[in-house]
């Protein structure tokens, strides 16, 4: 006997529009967006400790009271941004179940980004346990840019549009191979700056929090030099692709360059003058952001990586002109 689940006997009586999928996955990148800008708030006005429990707001309440202050008022403004991003992953999973063919590759991408929400939420409880233990802090920081994976990897999917087989021919193997290592180092880049984060004058709380033993300067450098290598490796690919002439992928990849060149003037300027609280908040907003754009680059230059329409649509152009030379022939 075959028991059927809740969404499964919605989708027997039920259907939801490919657009109102693509709502779904937007709002769910947005908010993941903002989950990251966020968590750079709460950090600059050292309010991470403004509720110290969790899941309550304090051993009392779940919300803040008037006597905990501004900061009990961010940390928790934020831990509902967790609740707002639920609602926004329930609609996309639904969304996703509800299609008419079912694609179950995007159910199962809508689903990861229940798991990371939880996995997520649940660093952050752990962030607020320890103290604000730099480590943990900057492990729920790299969550959360999974989850910002999850819904970037998702929102490409269902956006997606057939990629010819011309424009797939168009894609050397060394710009996919340099999609790779971009990918990779912006990954590191990110990895490092949690570093710097962790070893700088931002501890997320007034109180006398640990810090990452790192000296600021040099992993400072460090991160900077990383970052430099990053923008050259994006600009030999996007020399590649525009010698390959694949549009697409050359249009996305300019665009990271454009994002990594703002994030590095950002990043210097932050640092000669003292890591002002809102140039750190764009700072963040800025890596978000540039991730994001190196997954799309990824995703454009190695157009077969997620199931979908696009290689299906080029094999069927091609034994479309399979025959056509045949009998031209």
């Amino acid at each position: 006997m075959t028991i059927q689940t809740p969404l499964g006997w919605l989708a027997d009586r039920y259907t939801l529009s490919p657009r109102s999928l693509r709502w779904a996955a937007t709002a769910s990148l947005v908010v993941s967006i903002l989950i990251v800008v966020g968590g750079g708030i709460v950090r600059v006005t050292g309010s991470g400790l403004g509720c110290p429990t969790w899941p309550t707001c304090d051993t009392t309440s779940l919300a803040p009271t008037p006597a905990m202050g501004i900061h009990a008022v961010i940390e928790f403004s934020n831990r509902m941004l967790t609740v707002l991003l639920s609602i926004t992953v329930a609609w996309t999973i639904i969304a996703a179940r509800l299609q008419k063919p079912r694609v179950r590759s995007i159910t199962r991408l809508a689903w990861s980004q229940f798991w990371l929400v939880v996995a997520n939420a649940i660093a952050g409880g752990i962030s607020v346990w320890t103290g604000l233990n730099p480590y943990v802090v900057a492990f729920h920081f790299l969550m959360a840019m999974g989850l910002l994976t999850t819904t970037t990897l998702t929102w490409h999917r269902v956006h997606e549009k057939p990629v010819s087989a011309d424009a797939v021919r168009a894609i050397t193997a060394p710009a996919k191979a340099l999609s790779w290592v971009l990918v990779t180092l912006t990954a590191v880049l990110i990895a490092v700056g949690t570093l710097v984060s962790g070893s700088g004058p931002h501890s997320g709380d007034s109180a006398d929090v640990p810090r990452m033993a790192f000296d600021w300067i040099d992993i400072t450098i460090v991160h900077g030099v990383l970052g430099t290598v990053t923008l050259l490796v994006a600009i030999v690919l996007a020399v590649v692709l525009w010698r390959s002439r694949a549009r697409t992928p050359l249009l996305r990849t300019v665009t990271y360059v454009a994002a990594v060149v703002v994030q590095a003037v950002v990043g210097l300027v932050q640092a000669l003058t003292a890591l002002p609280d809102a140039l750190v908040v764009i700072h963040l907003l800025l890596a978000a952001m540039v991730w994001v754009g190196a997954l799309r680059v990824l995703l454009d230059v190695n157009p077969g990586m997620l199931p979908g329409v696009h290689l299906a649509a080029a094999r069927a152009e091609e034994s479309v002109a399979a025959p056509e030379t045949q009998t031209a022939a």
